[in-house]
């Protein structure tokens, strides 16, 4: 953010305007044994030649690994336009637009955000925005519920293979609000959700299936057979969705013969970048007989009175304006920064840059599993085919094989045993387009001393 100096003279001037003879009267109603007496541990001011050289030394101190982890957070290039115009003042400091018409540059935006989200999850309204996937997916369980009137049970089927943090989101975010979450198990050799697993349940009053596609070990389920399964039983479909792949892969609004009702995702893959876990932003889609459930806002084009093209506020039903008892949700802002970052992405790379960003992350993917499947002792966990990760097995426990390769300057992957521990040792690994043939062989390499080291501790 850019450095506004202040010279004595204009706090004087800004003192005057308001009646105050300084700064700290600014203050007065803090009681003054609340007030720090001092700011002992803070070290000597720096110039901005002395800050500019501490913090790279510290950013030095952090190093630059070579990432092979997926699992929710992927790790693409971003253009240099993306977050030079993001950061520009007019969007940087932009909020919620509470006085919505007044803010016609953010509600373009928002409107072009919603026009492409929705293209490229093939629904037919998008909203703006939510606080991340896993959150998106649990108000979309909710929603789910109030949108499925022949349901009565709130009963919610989740697949095994869902990402876990998903899970735990959902249940923590709406099990005390009356939804029963119900666990499918994947099948063992193919790591994907048969519609065998869907057999119980025939006869049964369920409010919805949730499907993740690409699901969380990488692997491509039969989308087309869950959604006309859930649909033939008057079960609604909730897609859960990697935007990136989506420039590759059939889009929910299509599966099976009538479409997902409800798609969500992490926006994080749309120029976005890893941040140490966030902030991120979730995207919810559904179709238009179910708009009025969807939690969050709507921005919409119109004219004005003297036929002008114009931006508004069109739907948004939440407990800031009607009734608490009536809203759909408790969500009070959308994370602009990150959509404003997502929407100039996507605006640049368009949808065959998108492809082939898509299409390299899956070659460098059969890549890298080639490359690592060749080693002693590791062999691919699910046949069939995936997106831009996958597992696979090791004869012998994850935790110590990834700490000699983060040794060697390696992120190896992520270590499955805490999440599905039936697996036995295995580990999640991802490549997009990012990494090269001579990344690939430098884990090869690494890993196969890793396993070595493993071994012989």
């Amino acid at each position: 953010m850019a450095f506004i100096p202040h010279t004595e003279a204009d706090v004087a001037a800004m003192l005057g305007a308001i009646g105050a003879r300084a700064i700290e009267e600014l203050f007065d109603e803090i009681p003054k044994d609340l007030r720090a007496k001092s700011l002992a541990g803070v070290p000597e001011a720096l110039n901005e030649m002395q800050v500019g050289r501490l913090m790279s030394e510290r950013a030095r101190r952090d190093g630059v690994q070579l990432n092979f982890i997926g699992a929710g957070a992927y790790e693409h290039h971003i253009p240099a336009a993306v977050w030079a115009i993001t950061t520009r003042g007019e969007f940087y400091s932009a909020y919620t637009p509470y006085q919505a018409e007044a803010s016609q540059g953010t509600l373009q935006l928002i409107y072009e955000f919603q026009t492409m989200i929705a293209g490229l999850t093939g629904m037919e309204v998008a909203n703006a925005s939510m606080y991340d996937g896993a959150s998106a997916c649990a108000e979309a369980s909710l929603m789910a519920v109030r949108a499925n009137r022949g349901s009565q049970s709130a009963r919610i089927l989740v697949p095994g293979t869902l990402h876990p943090h998903y899970r735990r989101v959902m249940r923590a975010t709406a099990a005390n609000q009356g939804l029963k979450f119900e666990e499918l198990p994947f099948t063992p050799g193919a790591g994907i959700t048969a519609t065998e697993a869907l057999a119980p349940f025939d006869g049964q009053d369920i409010t919805a299936l949730l499907i993740q596609q690409p699901n969380f070990f990488g692997a491509l389920e039969d989308v087309d057979a869950l959604t006309d399964w859930a649909h033939a039983r008057g079960i609604l479909v909730i897609a859960v969705v990697n935007p990136t792949s989506l420039a590759l892969l059939k889009p929910p609004g299509q599966w099976g013969a009538a479409g997902a009702d409800i798609a969500v995702g992490e926006g994080q893959p749309l120029g976005v970048p890893l941040c140490s876990g966030g902030p991120y932003f979730g995207f919810m889609t559904t179709r238009m007989a179910y708009v009025r459930q969807m939690p969050g806002r709507i921005c919409g084009r119109t004219l004005d009175a003297t036929g002008r093209p114009g931006f508004t506020l069109t739907l948004q039903a939440r407990e800031q304006h009607i009734r608490r008892a009536k809203a759909t949700s408790n969500i009070c802002t959308n994370q602009g920064l990150l959509v404003t970052a997502a929407t100039i992405y996507l605006s640049l790379m368009g949808p065959r840059g998108l492809a082939r960003t898509a299409a390299a992350s899956h070659a460098r993917t059969r890549e890298l599993v080639a490359a690592l499947t060749g080693l002693p002792g590791v062999r691919l966990a699910f046949q069939g085919p995936c997106f831009h990760e996958a597992a696979l097995l090791l004869d012998r426990p994850v935790a110590p094989v990834l700490r000699a390769l983060s040794a060697r300057g390696i992120l190896g992957g992520l270590d499955l045993a805490p999440y599905y521990p039936q697996l036995g040792p295995a580990l999640l690994v991802c490549a997009t387009e990012t990494k090269t043939r001579e990344d690939i062989a430098q884990y090869r390499a690494a890993l196969g001393e890793a396993m070595q080291s493993a071994r012989a501790a």
